[in-house]
């Protein structure tokens, strides 16, 4: 029967040819089908007590015992913050070692006394507690049931040797191939379902519990309203039920939190996994995802896994074992769990003959598919998922079984039965409708458990060839070229970058280098704008602009064989743009939009807030956007004069990094971009901030629910030798293990987010230290702030911040590195400044080089008795209430970038 939440090795076990009497392989004419055959009707009694408890019971005189079980309705993926420890499992060992009244012996004497036995089992979604017993036994059996189920002590000493059996348990499953080999199966079909994980659980987190977490567990989830109770056999069901509700009324209802249970996406390509263990046969395993039991496809899916793998006369066994001799069984099932489950085909066989039997098992499939079933092993499936489910209410326990799993799983006691008549109606339409929509390669996962030293080698590859050094060539007009030949991928990065940007605008035209980079795409002589993008598009590339502090950019991306296309379109971008009128009229409405954006942005508004006080007439107190009075009164003369003025070839810097050959790349460039104009080097004395006469503290109020504040000081520019030591300060300041993150956030609660951010030009940039906070909480996390900087500036950073500092500078800088597009970015804004193309190379040997005493001259020289600004940006009235559900992030948001 289908309705089972046990691993999939364990889900298809049916009734032998020879055990099953209703089985016939050719129902004759005399021969009564399945719908014919009556099945019991179902005639239990359920009650839900007050507290949630709910008792199912069914009597059954025909022999003088009864089946008594406790179903908690938690399993291995209900183990949350555990998950992967196997909490389920370990109750299952633990529940019958004691409780308050019982010691642990006495659970065992008192049934062997009554004659009776008592197991339990943990599957994904359950842990099932069972005692069959002689029905005299009945009320001693209901007593220690309930006894286990709420007053559990788990004594330490019994704990701690469960402990070890329970290892031992992990033990034998990994010397066992075929408990192995299904769990690998399990371990691939799943991504992210918890199924993936083994119910026992891993051993490396089972290690690291203790007794207290699985005590925890069992208080939370062995409550009464998690709990059903299900009795079979002979008894009188309301003396069960009375014994019950007056046992369970001292344990009321409790509270179970959610539990996020992830469902598993969609497959969307072939999985596979082939390993080696020790052993002397190889274990196949192919498996298809399916839905859950409640869906109408699952009995169609359960009539074909016994057309194909149940019972000596199926197709897979007929073609792979007796014709072909491939394997040394082979066997087809449905894993139809609560959730989506499998369906599978499991072999044994010889190493050598897997990519014989994978292709035959193919072939019956195809087989299937392309001439379906007969109406013959139609109603032989029939019969025997009839008689696989008479065979198993042969006894009490599985009658109680049943029942359980009907109400765990539908809530209706019925279900068997109702799925039976479901069974009855499937047809060979309804088996190739779900061969059709479940059997295709992009849902199936194959996976192997193979002898050592079986697998054949994988060729040998060969490696993937390094990226080359970057060569500098200078084009007649002045132009730098920076070229890396980078064959891994067949891509192609190409940025070219102008120095400009804030640095190079007034108050009066503020934003034009924004704006600037927003049209130079809309249109050349020789393109629309429609074409431009029509045309990188057809060739699955792409391109874009942008603008910063110091600098605008053009970059593309485009595959190896459209480098020269790619180069010619964006040699006419930068050498024909038409600046159109209709298009700077539109681009002004969406500048003005970020603008408007921006200024909802709390933190937008203090770093603007901020840089404008620090940097009072200076081009590094404007806006990246500009604003909306500037924006709107740009005419087409000026932004075409500003581009022209700056978009020369001594001003520029273009990087082409990907597949390419250098020689190549540097004909192209010298033919294609040989006519931009050379112009003049521009910023090459950039205007310098004056003195910051005194400390300031401005202020700007919003109404929001939240406060900002910035501490900024004046920083260094990109050429300071100081640049290693604040960058490593930045870095310490910045993590969720910063000084100020633990202090400020983790130890007084006092903000959201805390940390630190730098720009680095060509002029000194801001260094700013920044939090969020709730208006209220603004004056003492203040005091908090500037105490800890004050610190910062007297004593620097301590040996463990320094390290780690300069782990996570150096990581992420190689981190950046491995991408072409950021490196060539990287590269050329670098050229472009002054530093050199190649001041990557000696990053990280500057970083590492920074003592401490280095990075602590370097935090009083810029911090320690310095002239700062204090922004905020705040609701009028401090005293406005938060949200009934504010709570503090967990992580730090972006912050202002430290752009180049």
């Amino acid at each position: 029967m289908l309705i089972s939440s046990s691993p999939a090795k364990d889900s298809h076990h049916r009734p032998s040819k020879e055990d099953d009497p209703l089985r016939a392989d050719q129902p004759g004419s005399g021969e009564k089908s399945a719908s014919e055959i009556p099945v019991p009707p179902v005639t239990a009694r359920v009650w839900t007590l007050q507290n949630g408890l709910t008792v199912i019971v069914e009597e059954d005189h025909s022999a003088p015992v009864a089946s008594l079980q406790a179903w908690c309705q938690t399993g291995s993926i209900d183990e949350d913050k555990h998950l992967g420890a196997g909490l389920s499992h370990i109750l299952e060992h633990m529940l019958f070692k004691g409780t308050e009244k019982r010691s642990t012996s006495e659970f065992a004497l008192k049934i062997q006394d009554q004659g009776g036995y008592i197991n339990a089992y943990t599957s994904y979604d359950r842990t099932v507690f069972w005692i069959d017993m002689p029905s005299k036994g009945v009320s001693t059996a209901l007593d220690l049931l309930s006894d286990a189920m709420m007053n559990s002590t788990l004594p330490p000493l019994e704990y701690r040797k469960e402990q070890e059996v329970i290892r031992r348990e992990f033990a034998m499953g990994y010397d066992d191939p075929d408990r192995m080999a299904s769990l690998q199966i399990m371990a691939a079909a799943y991504q992210v379902h918890p199924y993936r994980i083994p119910v026992i659980g891993h051993i490396e987190i089972y290690n690291q519990l203790k007794r207290d977490d699985v005590m925890e567990y069992y208080k939370l989830r062995f409550v009464p309203n998690n709990l059903f109770f299900v009795i079979v056999g002979d008894v009188d069901a309301v003396k069960v039920h009375d014994q019950l509700e007056q046992y369970f009324s001292n344990y009321p209802r409790k509270s179970l939190p959610p539990l996020y249970i992830p469902q598993e996406p969609q497959q969307l390509g072939k999985r596979r996994m082939d390993t080696e263990f020790p052993t002397e046969l190889t274990r196949l395993n192919l498996a298809w995802h399916i839905p859950s039991v409640t869906s109408p496809d699952i009995p169609a899916l359960d009539i074909l896994s016994t057309i194909l793998g149940d019972g000596s006369s199926s197709r897979l066994n007929q073609k792979l074992r007796e014709q072909l001799g491939l394997v040394n069984a082979i066997a087809a099932y449905c894993y139809t769990p609560g959730d989506a489950g499998l369906f599978g085909i499991d072999a044994n066989l010889d190493p050598a003959n897997r990519e014989a039997a994978e292709s035959a098992i193919d072939g019956v499939l195809a087989e299937v598919k392309s001439h379906g079933v007969t109406a013959a092993e139609i109603e032989k499936a029939k019969r025997r998922a009839l008689g696989s489910f008479l065979g198993s209410l042969t006894t009490m326990r599985g009658k109680a079984g049943d029942l359980g799993s009907n109400w765990l799983l539908a809530r209706n006691l019925n279900f068997s039965n109702e799925y039976l008549t479901a069974v009855e109606r499937v047809t060979a339409a309804d088996i190739q409708r779900v061969l059709d929509t479940y059997f295709h390669d992009d849902n199936l996962t194959v996976s192997s458990l193979n002898p050592v030293g079986s697998l054949k080698p994988a060729a040998a590859e060969k490696p993937a060839p390094a990226a080359g050094e970057i060569q500098k060539f200078v084009l007649p007009n002045g132009l730098r070229l920076l070229v890396r030949e980078d064959s891994r991928l067949p891509l192609v990065s190409m940025l070219t970058a102008f120095k400009a940007g804030i640095l190079a605008e007034t108050p009066e035209d503020n934003g034009i280098t924004k704006l600037c980079s927003r049209v130079v795409l809309k249109g050349t002589s020789n393109r629309t704008a429609e074409q431009i993008v029509n045309q990188i598009e057809s060739l699955g590339g792409s391109i874009g602009a942008d603008s910063g502090n110091n600098s605008m950019s053009i970059a593309l991306r485009v595959m190896k064989p459209d480098v020269a296309a790619g180069l010619e379109l964006l040699a006419d971008v930068l050498l024909h743009p038409l600046f159109p009128d209709k298009e700077i009229a539109l681009e002004k409405q969406f500048q003005i939009a970020s603008i408007k954006a921006e200024n909802e942005e709390v933190t937008t508004t203090a770093r603007n807030l901020m840089r404008a006080a620090l940097y009072p007439g200076h081009p590094y107190s404007l806006r990246l956007n500009g604003s909306p009075e500037t924006v709107s009164i740009l005419t087409r003369d000026q932004i075409a004069a500003f581009y022209h003025q700056y978009a020369v070839a001594r001003n520029g810097v273009i990087a082409i990094f990907g597949d390419v050959k250098a020689a190549e790349v540097k004909a192209l460039a010298e033919r294609l971009l040989g006519a931009m104009p050379s112009g003049q080097d521009a910023l090459t004395s950039p205007p310098q901030p004056p003195p910051l006469a005194a400390s300031t503290t401005v202020e700007e109020h919003r109404d929001k629910a939240q406060a900002i504040l910035m501490v900024a000081y004046r920083g260094s520019d990109m050429f300071s030798p100081d640049r290693p030591a604040l960058e490593l300060i930045d870095e310490a300041c910045s993590d969720l293990g910063s000084r100020f993150f633990v202090r400020i956030r983790e130890k007084m609660g006092l903000a959201y987010f805390v940390g630190s951010t730098q720009l680095l030009g060509l002029v000194p940039g801001p260094f700013a230290f920044y939090l969020g906070t709730s208006p209220q909480k603004l004056e003492a996390v203040e005091a908090e702030l500037l105490d800890e900087i004050a610190q910062l500036a007297k004593n620097g950073l301590t040996e463990a911040e320094l390290a780690r500092a300069k782990e996570k500078a150096i990581g992420q800088q190689e981190i950046r590195n491995q991408s072409e597009e950021a490196l060539a970015y990287s590269c050329a804004l670098d050229e472009l400044y002054g530093v050199g193309y190649d001041y990557y190379k000696g990053e990280r040997a500057q970083l590492q080089a920074v003592t401490l005493d280095q990075a602590r001259q370097a935090a009083r020289k810029y911090f320690l008795d310095q002239p700062r600004i204090i922004a905020i940006v705040a609701p009028e009235a401090r005293s406005i209430p938060l949200p009934m559900n504010e709570a503090p992030p967990s992580a730090i948001p972006a912050t202002p970038a430290s752009e180049k």
